[in-house]
């Protein structure tokens, strides 16, 4: 297995153009796993981001198909907790086939269906599969072999377990889960490690490498012990420009422990700190704003909860909200939110709409005063409830720019971060509105694998609405710029339209 695994190409980073070689975490790690006395048919490994996780297991994929272990008909699956995440591990084994020419002739590669046959040698009829843990599907299979990739940002382990249970059906089959740890001892994953790491099943095997809670996260000591590649093919350089932003940015410190040191630390504890966000504290008189360019954000909640709408006004960093909500439930609202929305509703921070569900045709209303106001090039929506405000424009008469604005990791994720920045570089402006103040502590970020991020409603306390229409106020400005004259000019010289 380490002959054949040496022997691979290198596709991408700074050992293109080499063949593998493996450090001796990863010759243990193999050890374990096919030694002629192992029992292991259920492997963790756990590391930090940037030690070949991902290479080593689609290297362990091929010997599985063309390798010392190949068999007839074998089954290999490839699980992460999307589609994106999923074709990753697809993407780096069909790399590899395809600067082999012997793997290319003896395979078929399928990439609309992330799907890889062998045609012939001694794997003749093996299938690699990519799958999604959010289709939870793992019935009617007979695996091999089986990689899950990054399991400490998957939800739940049904795929897992299915695809676990149907080991069975062989009678040699191995699976790995490969991942940084999980924010929390709860996790699936955690429980996953923990239970492997008390040693009580010989068929069971755990690689753990991270650093100690009490280590100094900033330290090039602590790296080195915790990062194997480090100096390798994982830049010392790049490591040391993000320790230093995690020492700047205080978002950035838990992400850097968990993702560059695999520490246990929920990653989405803390966003923007008080401090930052008083830094952007200004009094202005908004209807000094009118007549400048402005884009907008609109949260539209359900009948009970908070509508958001938001300007942010490109030139000048300055940012506006308004935000409605029942006016017969404030009372309930206090209670349930334990926020003072009728103090609130009495400085006019929060405008209360007739009845005990949200009287959209009032907010619809007022969305037609404020644009008539200040005239925002684009309001970036959410799908969600929009037809029913689309149907109320119309019957009032009301034209507003209203652009899609999705609320995955797409769309959000970019706005997300360009609202950091702008707050930790002072670029916002914000007139002290307690609401915002008070939604901006409740924030608790969400992280896909790529580290993409965007604010979550499910994990975060109490409201956050006003933030997110904030949020995508900012990032449809980013995503949209004004396109000013002479740039225009030089795209139509230049033959765009």
């Amino acid at each position: 297995m380490i002959e054949f695994v040496q022997k691979l190409p290198v596709t991408k980073g700074l050992k293109v153009g080499n063949t593998l070689e493996l450090l001796p975490f990863q010759v243990e790690f193999v050890r374990a796993l096919y030694g002629d006395d192992s029992r292991v048919r259920i492997a963790l490994q756990s590391i930090p981001r940037g030690n070949g996780k991902t290479g080593l297991e689609a290297a362990l994929c091929l010997a599985h198909m063309f390798g010392p272990v190949a068999e007839p008909r074998g089954e290999l699956y490839a699980a992460g907790i999307d589609r994106v995440q999923s074709s990753l591990m697809f993407d780096e084994i069909a790399a590899v086939i395809e600067d082999v020419p012997e793997f290319m002739q003896d395979s078929n590669i399928l990439k609309w269906q992330k799907r890889i046959e062998v045609v012939d040698g001694p794997g003749k009829g093996t299938i690699f599969q990519a799958l999604s843990s959010d289709i939870r599907r793992g019935h009617g299979v007979s695996p091999t072999f089986v990689v899950a990739d990054e399991m400490g940002t998957w939800n739940d382990l049904r795929l897992w377990e299915g695809l676990i249970t149907a080991m069975g059906k062989r009678k040699r089959a191995l699976a790995v889960g490969i991942s940084t740890q999980a924010g929390s001892d709860q996790h699936p994953f955690s429980l996953l490690v923990d239970d492997a790491a008390r040693g009580l099943d010989p068929t069971v095997y755990c690689q753990l490498i991270c650093a100690p809670e009490e280590a100094d996260p900033f330290s090039e000591e602590t790296w080195l012990a915790c990062n194997p590649a480090l100096g390798s093919f994982l830049s010392l350089e790049e490591f040391r420009s993000q320790a230093e932003r995690a020492k700047r940015v205080a978002t950035f410190e838990p992400v850097f422990r968990n993702l560059r040191l695999n520490q246990r630390v929920a990653v989405s504890e803390t966003w923007l700190s008080q401090a930052d966000w008083n830094r952007c504290r200004i009094a202005f008189d908004p209807l000094t704003l009118m007549g400048q360019s402005c884009v907008g954000g609109l949260d539209l909640g359900s009948t009970r909860d908070l509508t958001s709408f938001s300007l942010f006004f490109e030139e000048t960093g300055h940012l506006l909200n308004w935000s409605w909500c029942p006016g017969e439930t404030i009372d309930e609202r206090e209670h349930t939110d334990r926020a003072p929305y009728r103090v609130w509703a009495d400085r006019g921070v929060i405008e209360l709409t007739p009845g005990r569900a949200l009287d959209k045709a009032f907010v619809t209303r007022r969305l037609g005063d404020i644009f008539n106001t200040f005239r925002p090039r684009l309001i970036a929506f959410d799908r969600w409830g929009i037809s029913e405000l689309e149907r109320l424009l119309e019957d009032e008469g009301i034209d507003l720019p209203l652009k899609e604005f999705g609320q995955g990791f797409k769309d959000m994720s970019p706005a997300t971060k360009a609202f950091e920045l702008k707050v930790l570089n002072g670029d916002l402006k914000q007139n002290g509105n307690p609401l915002l103040d008070w939604c901006l502590s409740n924030v608790r970020l969400e992280r896909d694998a790529a580290d993409g991020v965007k604010p979550s409603k499910k994990r975060s306390h109490e409201r956050i609405d006003p933030i997110v229409a904030s949020i995508m106020a900012v990032g449809i400005g980013v995503r949209e710029p004004v396109v000013q004259p002479q740039e225009f000019r030089m795209l139509v010289l230049g033959g765009g339209r």
